[in-house]
């Protein structure tokens, strides 16, 4: 006599697609509005650190599965049993993984689909460039729970919003709507969410199509340049700048201009 037995596993935290050159990474825990616990952290790391080792890869998108969050912050219930040595190690935890992004050698686009709280909005801040839907909110409410913002918000917020900014948002704790995370630099473009997915994997087939050696230049330029004064700043550019002339890309690139084509990019 034989028994089946049926038992499903539970989705994994994170999901990945291709479509050609673009790997779509999605945060899949819609049931709890996309928060990031402990597995979903590490998760994500590991995908990052995936579509950075393969050269199929060009770029990524960054989104939150079900119709109402990107990620709507970090897991509270896990974090409630937490001791102050654990929080500490689960800050550091995040900030690694999202450190992992901002340092990605291709361009990384947060589709933001919904909330976008807390660690959700650090997550999409660590991206190089977000889109949002026209329906979506971002802040950082860690004030109603007696915290901070753990994942880096008060350092990137500060970055992209300015001082006034990210005391309103991170003293008031209380969100806002696109429109106005536009007017301040949190986000770069607000579409309507009917067309959210349509606009990101456009842009995204944009810079798939743009020469990879000289994508990744300059985001290292930017991160760093960001991070010193304007000397270093310069001569970091220049550096890039001279790398660039050791490339087939580049080859490629102004013989296309002289030649009135198109330039087709093999990222050599």
């Amino acid at each position: 006599m034989s028994q089946n037995t049926h038992s499903t596993a539970p989705a994994p935290p994170v999901s990945t697609a291709d479509h050609g050159a673009i790997r779509v990474i999605t945060v899949n825990r819609p049931d709890k509005l996309n928060a990031l616990n402990g597995a979903t952290l590490d998760a994500l790391h590991v995908a990052f650190d995936a579509a950075a080792g393969d050269p199929a890869v060009r770029v990524v998108v960054l989104t939150g599965a079900g119709p109402k969050a990107f990620v709507a912050g970090a897991d509270i219930a896990e974090m409630n049993l937490l001791t102050p040595v654990q929080g500490r190690d689960f800050s550091l935890r995040g900030t690694r993984m999202m450190r992992r992004v901002e340092r990605m050698p291709k361009p990384v686009i947060a589709m933001v689909n919904g909330f976008a709280l807390g660690g959700g909005l650090e997550l999409a801040m660590c991206c190089h460039l977000r889109i949002a839907a026209d329906t979506a909110k971002v802040g950082q409410p860690e004030i109603n729970l007696g915290l901070i913002p753990g994942f880096g918000g008060t350092q990137r917020l500060l970055r992209l919003a300015g001082r006034a900014a990210t005391l309103e948002l991170c003293l008031t704790g209380a969100p806002i709507d696109a429109a106005r995370a536009l007017q301040l630099g949190i986000v770069n473009r607000v579409v309507a969410a009917a067309d959210l997915e349509a606009e990101t994997m456009k842009l995204a087939e944009q810079l798939a199509n743009a020469a990879p050696v000289a994508l990744r230049g300059m985001i290292d330029c930017i991160n760093i340049g960001g991070e010193c004064g304007i000397e270093e700043g310069l001569e970091y550019e220049s550096a890039q700048f001279g790398l660039m002339f050791s490339t087939q890309d580049m080859r490629e690139g102004t013989a296309a201009f002289l030649e009135r084509r198109k330039p087709a990019f093999k990222g050599e």
